[in-house]
């Protein structure tokens, strides 16, 4: 069988996972090349996973007539121009949330990818994670009747390095964190999010205050056909990597998340202990492995890939209004059409 030329732009700790996957771990995919903007870090990856080919933009590195898809792993204020980038030189593209920081950019993004026709995949990994595709489908079987309340746990064991917000260059709180738990919500509950209602601040990292960022936030979403919505995100629980979520249907309910890296327990007469997940790579490794097997297969097959741009939009729009109801303190509306500039008050 033919394999698919895949090169990865951006290896940071996400990217080179990605890379990693696609070099020993993905039979449809051959790793050809990989981008960053520091060639250098580039070159050592490169290096490591014996990879011939390594530059520092993805505009030298779409050239490649080996290279058919390209993985975008960049920071998040470069995810939509990487996009317009790959597809007007014909590759297919799957690319890391938030599909763009903009409704803007990401409508530019899409109208590339639509005109040149090719495949655009988004990076929400947790679709893919067996507990979140379980509850899915039992939720599509009626288990536990219509749902009706959706609540979601997000919280890092320690907010990202000062990098991460010096340059400038990745989104806040709501679309680089609790934008995962805004496509679990429409994806789980199978309806659209209609309002929003944001409350957030700066509780337990004084160090995010000269990026006018948050490290916590709580929002309120109701539904188009009457359902609600309760998602809290957080940077920094300092006991582990947290993520649960759950569905309360009109006969039962679903809970998806653990907190143990494994199901050893130790009782003692200091006291009773277990391990935590400590990390999200090892949270959802499988996971992340799983949708990159996704998109190869289906590019590969030509097939639709998933989750799809349009996704990615929505969830950002979601994004977009829970920032703007925290800023504004108010809630938001999100129109049929998920425009953000004609959001209003609810």
């Amino acid at each position: 069988m033919a394999k698919l030329g895949v090169a990865v732009v951006g290896v940071g700790t996400l990217g080179k996972r990605h890379a990693e996957n696609l070099r020993g771990a993905v039979p449809g995919a051959q790793l050809v090349a990989l981008a960053d903007s520091d060639g250098m870090r580039a070159s050592q990856v490169a290096a490591e996973l014996e990879v011939e080919h390594s530059c520092d933009s993805i505009e030298r590195l779409v050239e490649r007539n080996d290279v058919q898809a390209v993985v975008i792993a960049s920071p998040s204020k470069y995810h939509a121009r990487g996009i317009q980038v790959a597809a007007q030189a014909g590759k297919h593209v799957f690319c890391e949330k938030p599909l763009a920081l903009t409704l803007e950019d990401a409508d530019a993004a899409l109208n590339s990818v639509a005109r040149a026709g090719v495949q655009l995949q988004i990076g929400f990994m947790r679709r893919y994670d067996a507990a979140y595709a379980s509850a899915r489908k039992r939720i599509e079987a009626g288990e536990i009747g219509d749902p009706v309340i959706f609540k979601s746990v997000g919280r890092d064991k320690e907010p990202p390095p000062p990098s991460f917000l010096q340059s400038n260059v990745n989104g806040t709180l709501f679309s680089d964190a609790a934008i995962h738990d805004f496509d679990l919500v429409r994806w789980l509950m199978g309806d659209e999010v209609a309002a929003v209602h944001s409350f957030a601040g700066l509780v337990a990292c004084a160090e995010l205050a000269e990026f006018n960022d948050i490290d916590a936030c709580l929002v309120n979403l109701r539904l188009r056909r009457g359902g609600l919505g309760h998602v809290e995100a957080f940077r920094k629980s300092t006991y582990g990597y947290d993520i649960r979520t759950e569905i309360l249907g009109t006969k039962g309910a679903l809970q998806v998340g653990y907190l143990r890296q494994t199901a050893s327990l130790v009782l003692t007469n200091a006291g009773i202990s277990c391990d935590v997940v400590d990390h999200w790579l090892g949270r959802f490794a499988d996971a992340y492995l799983n949708e990159i097997r996704s998109f190869v297969g289906a590019v590969l097959a030509d097939q639709p890939v998933w989750p799809t741009a349009d996704d990615g939009r929505r969830a950002l729009a979601v994004a977009l209004a829970s920032e703007q109801s925290y800023r504004e303190s108010r809630p938001v509306e999100l129109a049929v059409g998920f425009s953000q500039s004609s959001s209003t008050s609810a």
